[in-house]
């Protein structure tokens, strides 16, 4: 039985129907808080946590109950009250599930997933006092050792939830690695995605044939002192698990933009915009929302985004933004503030099928908007032959194959417009912005042709030596 368990309700569950939710387990256990109130937990008599409650979350955002559950409810906002049992204690996902079911029940709403839900006081048959204690406050770590945080989840998308969020900055301040340990059918967002880039951190995958690989990689990984490591031949080479096969094309595309803007730190500074500038340009919309993690639950809005980043600063903001539900699109955004202003880092992916066109004519115009209205620092627009949903499969995938590069006008200047306007590619670029002091776009092929990269790696190059 799955661990993790939503009620979905049309009305915000309040104090009392919390707690006929929480005593499924009867009156012998308790009930108390952690992270300032913003998680509920009862607890076995003893004190140790069974299963932890999140504040519940009002999601304002159509399609997000769909996106990340493929379970759709009815229209209008929905109340997401999410519950996570004890990995230890074998009676807590059933809790769980009495837990969530209790919530339906009373406000008229579902559960996730359906086949947990019930009604009944769930006694616990676990000696619990033969099971050690948690190691850490946080309710997402599952096992701590000195160099790691692992994560156990079983659900198909793994989103980058609170629960997740919290467990990658608790991990993040022990100076320790985030461990995500998976079965071979789940898959993860970008955001998700995003955040695990670059070790430390991993997706352990758990194949029940193969045994443990990396999700991102395909190397063959085990448990040794505390962590997931590679395991290397005699020769030190890392090997490739057999589950890691390559996806087949569907014909499916991505088109990914990664930009960085930079703003003067000024009073008037709207944060933002530049993403709602691209979504608009490319799928006619602005984003349907946003948020510091997945569900996205706030309908977007400039303002309030640039609100929250201001009362963080001088401290980073990550954030999410996702389309309407017509057109796969997910954004992850971090907000810096730096010597030079108040940059962004986006990066936007697009999904599409295999009898749809990427808008790969739209990125130069975009291009020039950003350049003209939005500081653009850099562009570079790539697409890959992936998922049009936007999520990944622990499966071999074809990297991004870049298309455009576009360099700010500042770094134009910077880097000699000489020499950025004669680079070693078959014609120069295009010229956006004024004359006087114009952004350079690169373009570089139509996505198909990987070799692509190293005429990408040529320009970079270049533009370095400048």
């Amino acid at each position: 039985m799955t661990k993790d368990v939503i009620a979905l309700t049309p009305e915000m569950p309040d104090l009392p129907t919390l707690l006929a939710g929480l005593y499924a387990g009867g009156p012998d256990l308790g009930v108390n808080t952690t992270a300032d109130g913003a998680v509920v937990q009862l607890c076995a008599p003893d004190g140790r946590p069974l299963v932890s409650v999140e504040t519940p979350i009002l999601v304002q955002v159509p399609g997000e109950t769909t996106r990340l559950l493929g379970h759709t409810v009815e229209e209008g906002p929905v109340w997401w009250t999410e519950a996570r049992a004890s990995t230890a204690v074998a009676d807590a996902a059933r809790l769980a599930g009495s837990f969530a079911g209790r919530l339906a029940t009373v406000l008229g709403g579902t559960v996730w997933p359906p086949e947990a839900a019930t009604t009944d006081v769930i006694l616990l048959t676990t000696d619990i006092s033969a099971i050690p204690a948690p190691a850490i406050a946080a309710p997402a770590v599952d096992v701590l050792t000195e160099t790691t945080a692992v994560v156990i989840q079983d659900r198909p998308l793994i989103a980058m939830t609170s629960w997740l969020t919290d467990a990658l900055r608790t991990a993040a301040d022990s100076d320790r690695a985030l461990q995500i340990v998976t079965p071979p059918s789940a898959r993860l967002t970008l955001p998700t995605r995003t955040a695990l880039r670059g070790l430390p951190n991993r997706w352990v995958v758990q194949d029940p044939e193969h045994g443990y690989y990396d999700g991102l990689s395909g190397a063959v990984l085990h448990w040794k002192n505390g962590t997931f490591t590679p395991v290397q031949d005699e020769q030190g080479a890392t090997r490739v698990a057999e589950a890691f096969a390559p996806a087949p094309d569907t014909g499916d595309r991505q088109l990914i933009l990664t930009l960085r803007t930079r703003h003067p730190a000024d009073e008037n500074l709207v944060l933002g915009r530049a993403l709602e500038t691209a979504f608009r340009h490319l799928t006619g919309a602005p984003p349907a929302g946003w948020s510091t993690a997945e569900p996205v639950n706030l309908p977007w809005s400039t303002r309030q985004l640039t609100d929250l980043a201001r009362a963080r600063a001088p401290r980073p903001t990550w954030l999410v933004a996702v389309g309407h539900p017509d057109r796969p699109a997910v954004a992850t955004v971090r907000v810096l503030r730096t010597p030079a202003g108040v940059e962004e880092d986006i990066t936007l992916a697009l999904g599409y099928g295999g009898d749809e066109t990427p808008p790969l004519d739209a990125v130069e115009e975009l291009a020039t908007v950003l350049v003209a209205e939005h500081g653009l620092v850099t562009l570079l627009t790539s697409l890959r032959a992936a998922r049009r949903d936007l999520t990944e499969p622990p499966r071999l995938e074809a990297p991004p194959v870049p298309v455009a590069f576009t360099l700010g006008s500042d770094e134009a200047e910077a880097i000699g417009r000489a020499r950025a306007g004669h680079p070693p590619l078959g014609s120069p670029p295009e010229r956006l912005g004024p004359r006087a002091k114009p952004a350079l776009h690169y373009v570089l092929g139509d996505g198909t042709d990987p070799g692509t990269w190293s005429v990408f790696q040529r320009l970079v190059r270049h533009l370095k030596h400048g």
